[in-house]
């Protein structure tokens, strides 16, 4: 079986290159190893995705919004980032960036069944799933991909979105730089008495980090990141303890606070190949950058790597190039990674400063949030970086 481009992974990343991918004229197969039932109903993980204004026009564009309920797409009003036990936090607001909203949450499992609806309209890609890969080979005019059905597949092009612990990445000798925090995130969803008032929040408590995301109406997205000794305790309450414990931590800002639906926990780990590309072979999504959640960059920076990878292919198509040529893909990585790695390093050093409790990080953490909060460029930077509203060419520094 011959193909033009193969895309290992029907997660988010594979499944909206995929659909970038529509009415081309190119030949796609997408590899999945899971069932199609599981891609048509994926289940609830308890992420909500914090889209930037540069991924929402991607996904819009797409038709992949349209697929989505308007009561599931909550917007972004403003952000609070607030330190320790401190009163004081650093404000970013949509008014004052003459925007609707800073971003817009949605459901991640939403998101993901809304990409598989498009994707089976698309006549050029078909979808393998139930399958994995066992290997690939790569050679001057083609690549091949052998499955685990017995069978293999040819391609100008294999394009890998399996995760950020990629199989493939290693077996075409691709390095990675991982790092682990040692930490977990719980997520949930809470109703609560108050309203939130589309106001966002990232409190840098001492030994643990809570996120509240507004959604729409009373309810709140939460994200609580500790070790993950403390992990197994907090997972360990009970419905009505854990949402007090989250009232508590919170100050009892939106009132009495109560758990809706279940806790999902995941270990952290953020990954960056050291290169997204070799002859016939590209990665993007989470195999090509993994981010820790706190700057919210993660899926964003996959929908916009594959935009990116499709745009640089596409103009070889028509420059009557090979798709698959060392020197096109290379285009792809010099843009990708001339985003990617500053947000990857700064994300890092910002989450390695934030979790540190020691008195003279304390002393930093504060003078770090008032300088952010007090010197216009650097708002303004954080606030560009946080919306992206600068556009797909747009690097930078990311939000605080």
């Amino acid at each position: 079986m011959k193909y033009d481009i193969v895309i290992i992974g029907g997660g988010p990343a594979g499944l909206s290159f995929a659909r970038s991918l529509a009415d081309s004229a190119f030949r796609v197969l997408v590899i999945e190893q899971s069932d199609a039932a599981d891609l048509e109903a994926p289940e609830i993980d308890g992420r909500d995705i914090a889209l930037t204004h540069l991924s929402k026009k991607i996904l819009t564009e797409m038709g992949v919004l349209a697929r989505i309920p308007e009561g599931e797409i909550a917007p972004i009003k403003q952000a609070k980032v607030i330190n320790g036990n401190s009163s004081y936090c650093l404000e970013i607001d949509s008014k004052k960036e003459a925007v609707d909203a800073l971003g817009y949450l949605v459901p991640n499992y939403l998101i993901r069944k809304a990409l598989f609806e498009e994707v089976k309209t698309v006549g050029n890609v078909e979808l393998l799933t139930a399958t994995s890969v066992k290997g690939v080979q790569i050679e001057t005019q083609q690549a091949t991909v052998f499955l685990s059905n017995g069978e293999s597949v040819e391609a100008s092009l294999v394009v890998a979105a399996d995760s950020r612990f990629s199989a493939t990445r290693r077996k075409v000798g691709i390095s990675a730089s991982m790092q682990d925090f040692g930490r977990v995130a719980i997520v949930s969803r809470m109703t609560h008495e108050k309203p939130h008032d589309q106001i966002a929040y990232e409190c840098f408590h001492y030994g643990r980090t809570l996120a509240v995301l507004p959604l729409n109406g009373n309810l709140s997205s939460t994200v609580v990141t500790v070790t993950a000794d403390v992990a197994s305790q907090i997972q360990a309450l009970s419905d009505a303890d854990f949402a007090a414990e989250v009232q508590a931590r919170f100050n009892n800002r939106l009132g009495e606070m109560r758990l809706e639906g279940k806790r999902h926990a995941y270990p952290l780990v953020a990954v960056h190949a050291n290169k997204f590309v070799k002859s016939r072979y590209a990665l993007i999504g989470d195999a090509a950058v993994g981010m820790h959640p706190v700057t919210a960059h993660g899926f964003n920076l996959g929908l916009r790597g594959q935009d990116t990878l499709f745009r640089e292919i596409k103009a070889a198509q028509l420059e009557g190039r090979d798709i698959g040529d060392l020197a096109v893909l290379e285009k792809y990585q010099e843009k990708h990674m001339r985003v990617t790695w500053p947000l990857y390093t700064g994300t890092n050093e910002i989450v390695s400063l934030y979790t540190n409790d020691s008195v003279p990080a304390k002393i930093l953490r504060g003078l770090v949030l008032r300088l952010s909060n007090n010197f216009p460029p650097v708002k303004q930077m954080i606030s560009k970086k946080l919306t992206e509203l600068g556009g797909h060419e747009e690097g930078g520094l990311p939000f605080l």
